[in-house]
């Protein structure tokens, strides 16, 4: 617990040294502090107590426990069978306070508006300004004289400049604005961003707005001291006289000469002010789970022994397995203190509190027989921890083959439990693989089978990956046995293809208009697969309130803009006869309504799918739904759908599996992942079993400044933990890539194509099977551009991607341009080389001006303006095809 001394803040919030004010600063979790909690303000002492623990009725508790629990000795190794330190992370809240001052500058000659934060965190100040006679709520950019240094502007309306903190040491963070006289302004508006976390902080729900003058009306957002029924004083007093005063009249100074003195009084009243407002942010914490087992001094039985740093009530939620499965089962008596039971199925029990130190600990004396110990730990009704996503589990039997030993430092002691986490993996796949390589020998595998086997490796392989985010573990070509034999009675399908596929996207933003798009692509069936394209993309094929598809109504509905069911039946049918796999744009997240409710608002559906609001998600207050929360972000332009309803689920799967069997798509294009649980993902693609999936997951890569970070893990890692919760039965667009990419060709800067480890920096580094790679689409490019590749450099973009792991997209609009003949001997030569999804890079170069790699061994290739050539010795290389800033070369 940290305790920090802090003045009056209500003269001057900075942190000081004082004796007489005191405040104990801790996570709200474990606080109990009065009814108003405000922690970080107070004038006075802040006395913070620990909540009341709970009270748990105990069930036949060992009297030796507690001799035992002090007894045990974790710091000898002689007779311990098993010790591991798990490193856990759990989010909190802590609060704190935004403050906004206004006063005079030192030399008392200038006004300046002060704006802090008192909690930490990397905190930017996005702000504009509004001015006289100004009409709406768009704001402009404030004069360059204004600006602190540091300062970025930001398109032509805001700006955003850096917090700093008062001092080395200090929480408090601030930033200082001078107001310039006679500039005209009438307001400054601002949101307050962590960078750290990427939430913007508003004032309910708006901007917040600083009002330097006395005329504007309150909008609920405004800053400072109030007058009269909703109109706000101007904040500056003197300044507001210098901003608006005209030249008077001598009758206007006469008539107003009577009203000075209570004029004057009213300046003194609002020359300045001081005032905050609350601030709550998530922030991760880290902790350690330490558990060892040993023998029983007195007896066969084996002791476990956990202890965890988590402050306040910590339960465990444990029980006990007997063979490999580890199927949970309720061991015999005794049981530690204050243990309970949970619906016959388990055992919790409250950590009791060490003498020494802010820890908490428990002793389990368990049967020799019993093969390992399974728990989680309870923190509250809405937060459990668990390790690495799975239950944590302790083998008991044979312990000592699992050494796992305390480390001396939180990296150390994480890479052990890592590895230790991991064997097992290991072990899983090991065996997989012997499993192929016996069935060789037998002739008797099929491609099928060996794919479904594979496939069981990648999903171990994804629990590798996101515990081993740093290091990227790669996977060479897999041989596949071309004999003929007895296809297996079940198939599992895996969603991801053979992993030689070429994605066509077949339509743009202004598809629809012609009201045939499905005829014309149709006669361009065979061009396109004659470009070595294996998969192409349809637009969405639903009636949609959106002439692009995008906001659909009714589901069974397929006579849309792009042409009729019967015409979508023959395209799918021509692609196929082209050797084409067709995917369907399906939206799932969202679903446009057919009719109000009582109140007027647009959330219930029609058509065979008739859903009332419950199918609606609760947390939306655009659309007032009766069902849950939403699993993920909403999208606000339409109802967003509750996929944990039962009978959504349902009507969902049914409809998946009537499109594949109806019209014949061979797998999905998932359009707005990130409104909904990865999980529910899965289902579908259970249901439906599709040849090849993608998720559209999209948010904000991470920027300092405005200037792209080379670290995007963070990035990368949001799409990553959503194909984990599909189970990796979907791939997703490496929108990573895309976004560094960009950053490296239209700066020059071909260093960032390399991450710290000198793997790829897209979610191709991590998990190339799972990764889409592209450099447009309809959103960003066509006639939308909302994130247009870098002009004149496209194809650039596509002898990285179309050479590297991953699975390649290319986009309509460039094989309908100049760009046509280049990019189809790019696919050429990645089909003659048996480029794949799993293919190994080795990056030889990656410097200012120039990013070079080998692929495969077998293909080698650069872009940008430097220089590079393939090294020359026993690998004989040649050159195939050069372009602006790229060329790439075969193995002779």
């Amino acid at each position: 617990m940290a305790t920090v001394a802090i003045d009056s803040l209500l003269q001057n919030p900075r942190l000081s040294v004082s004796p007489k004010a005191k405040l104990l600063l801790q996570l709200s979790r474990s606080l109990n502090c009065s009814r108003n909690r405000k922690l970080l303000f107070s004038r006075g002492a802040c006395f913070c107590s620990f909540k009341p623990r709970r009270q748990i009725h105990a069930v036949n508790a060992s009297s030796t426990d507690t001799a035992l629990i002090d007894t045990f000795d974790t710091s000898s190794s002689d007779d311990v069978l098993y010790k591991e330190t798990f490193p856990v992370k759990r989010i909190d809240k802590v609060e704190g306070k935004i403050f906004i001052r206004l006063d005079q500058s030192k030399d008392q000659r200038n006004w300046q508006l002060t704006i802090g934060c008192s909690l930490p965190g990397k905190w930017i100040l996005h702000w504009g300004v509004s001015y006289v006679g100004d009409n709406g709520s768009e704001w402009d950019q404030p004069p360059k004289e204004m600006r602190p240094p540091g300062s970025i502007p930001i398109k032509d309306y805001a700006i955003e400049t850096p917090l700093k903190k008062l001092s080395k040491g200090d929480m408090f963070h601030e930033v200082k604005i001078k107001l310039i006289p006679r500039s005209g302004i009438a307001a400054i508006h601002f949101v307050l961003k962590d960078e750290e976390t990427g939430a913007w902080y508003q004032h309910r729900g708006r901007d917040f707005k600083v009002p330097l003058v006395d005329y504007l009306e309150d909008d609920g957002n405004m800053i400072g001291p109030k007058r009269g029924f909703g109109i706000w004083a101007g904040a500056l007093g003197q300044l507001t006289n210098m901003l608006l005063k005209a030249e008077a009249s001598p009758a206007n100074s006469q008539k107003s000469s009577s009203e000075s003195n209570d004029s004057k009084n009213q300046t003194r009243q609002r020359e300045g002010f001081y005032e905050e407002q609350p601030i709550v942010k998530e922030v991760s914490i880290g902790n350690l789970v330490s558990v060892a087992v040993r023998k029983s001094p007195d007896t066969t039985k084996n002791v476990l022994y956990l202890e965890t740093d988590i402050p306040g009530d910590v339960l465990v939620h444990w029980g006990v397995c007997r063979d490999d499965s580890k199927t949970w089962e309720i061991p015999a008596a005794p049981y530690p203190p204050e243990t309970a039971v949970f619906k016959n199925k388990a055992l919790r029990t409250l950590l009791q509190p060490k003498s020494i130190g802010h820890r908490s600990r428990a002793l389990f004396t368990l049967d020799e027989e019993i093969v390992g110990f399974l728990f989680v730990l309870k923190l509250d009704d809405n937060t459990w921890l668990n390790f690495k996503g799975n239950d944590f589990y302790i083998p008991l039997t044979g312990a000592s083959s699992v050494p796992g030993q305390h480390g001396e430092s939180d990296t150390s002691s994480e890479e052990i439990s890592s590895k230790a986490y991991t064997d097992g993996i290991i072990n899983e796949i090991r065996n997989l693989v012997s499993g192929i390589n016996s069935e060789k020998s037998q002739k008797t595998k099929t491609k099928e089978a060996q794919e479904s086997i594979l496939q069981e490796i990648e999903k171990l392989a994804a629990e590798a990956y996101s515990i081993f985010r740093s290091s990227i573990p790669t996977f060479s070509e897999e041989v596949v046995l071309e004999t003929e034999a007895p296809k297996p009675s079940v198939k599992i399908p895996s969603g991801t293809g053979t992993g030689f596929e070429i994605l066509c996207q077949g339509f743009n933003w202004e598809s629809h208009k012609s009201g045939r798009w499905y005829m014309e692509l149709k006669e361009k069936a065979l061009e396109i697969s004659s470009l070595g394209f294996t998969v192409i993309w349809l637009p969405p094929p639903t009636e949609s309130v959106s002439a692009e598809g995008y906001m659909p109504t009714d589901l069974y509905n397929l006579n849309s803009r792009y042409g009729t069911i019967d015409e979508l039946k023959e395209l799918v049918k021509n692609l196929h006869d082209a050797g084409l796999k067709v995917l369907g744009d399906v939206v799932l997240n969202h679903r446009c309504a057919h009719f109000q409710n009582q109140n007027g608002v647009w959330n219930i559906f029609g058509g065979r799918l008739n859903w009332d609001d419950r199918a609606v998600v609760g947390d939306d207050p655009h659309f007032q739904g009766r069902g849950n929360k939403s699993s993920g972000d909403n999208f606000h332009a339409a109802p967003n759908i509750d996929h944990s309803q039962e009978f959504v689920r349902k009507d969902l799967k049914e409809w998946l599996v009537w499109l594949r069997d109806e019209i014949g798509y061979d797998g999905w294009r998932l359009d707005f992942v990130r409104g909904f649980w990865g999980g529910y993902v899965k289902d579908y693609l259970d249901a439906s079993t599709p040849y090849f999936a993608v998720g559209e997951y999209w948010d904000s890569l991470s920027y300092t400044y405005g200037e792209m970070d080379h670290n995007q893990d963070a990035h990368r890692q949001r799409i990553i933990d959503w194909i984990n919760a599909t189970n990796g039965t979907a791939g997703a667009f490496d929108v990573s890539t895309k976004g560094i990419l960009h950053s490296a060709l239209e700066r020059c800067e071909y260093w960032r194509l390399s991450d710290q480890k000198g793997k790829p920096p897209g979610v191709v580094g991590w998990w190339p099977s799972r990764a889409v790679t592209f450099i447009e689409n309809h959103d960003t490019g066509s006639t939308q551009g909302h994130w247009r590749f870098p002009g004149g450099k496209e194809l650039q973009g596509y002898a990285y991607i179309l050479t590297h792991p991953g699975t390649p997209a290319v986009f309509y609009d460039h094989i309908s341009s100049h760009y046509r003949s280049e990019i189809a001997a790019l696919i050429s030569l990645r089909n003659r080389n048996k480029i794949h999804c799993r293919s190994t890079v080795k990056i030889v170069k990656a410097e200012r001006d120039v990013y070079a790699a080998i692929i495969d061994e077998k293909v080698a290739m650069k872009i940008g303006p430097g220089y590079y050539e393939p090294p020359g010795g026993p690998q004989r290389w040649s050159s195939v095809l050069e372009g602006k800033d790229y060329k790439v070369w075969e193995a002779c």
